[in-house]
């Protein structure tokens, strides 16, 4: 449904002693991904707190494919493929000359009420309503 698409170069401090990117460092990859995924519906992470809700990551699962080393130019792109109950967002990171797939991950985020502190078992209103899929909720 919605998807978007954002560069990164493994800078040094991102790899460890063989050269290759850190494996811890891929999460944040992802999270630079998501986050342009988020503001290209206008429901970045100060938006969803402003709105009464929270998006914690409640599941992640990445698969390694191949390394990525020092200085190498990523493309990191983040699809939203479940909406209705949580976010469901999968990833792909690839060499962004050849197009060869580094890793594959994906995250489950559930919506949280800020005030309450309880889960909410369907997405909110305001949530859908950036997706385009309803109309906004009164304030």
């Amino acid at each position: 449904m919605i998807s978007a698409e954002v560069e990164v170069i493994v800078p040094f401090f991102d790899i460890d002693i063989l050269g290759i990117a850190w494996h811890g460092h891929y999460c944040k990859y992802l999270e630079l991904a998501r986050c342009a995924l988020l503001d290209k519906i206008d429901y970045g992470y100060m938006t969803m707190r402003q709105t009464g809700y929270v998006w914690p990551i409640v599941d992640l699962q990445l698969r390694y494919v191949k390394p990525a080393r020092f200085e190498q130019k990523l493309t990191v792109r983040a699809e939203l493929v479940e909406w209705e109950y949580r976010m469901k967002i999968k990833y792909r990171i690839s060499d962004a000359g050849s197009g060869e797939i580094l890793a594959k991950a994906q995250t489950i985020q559930a919506a949280v009420n800020s005030d309450t502190g309880e889960m909410c078992y369907a997405s909110p209103p305001i949530f859908l309503h950036k997706l385009g899929l309803g109309e906004a909720p009164e304030q």
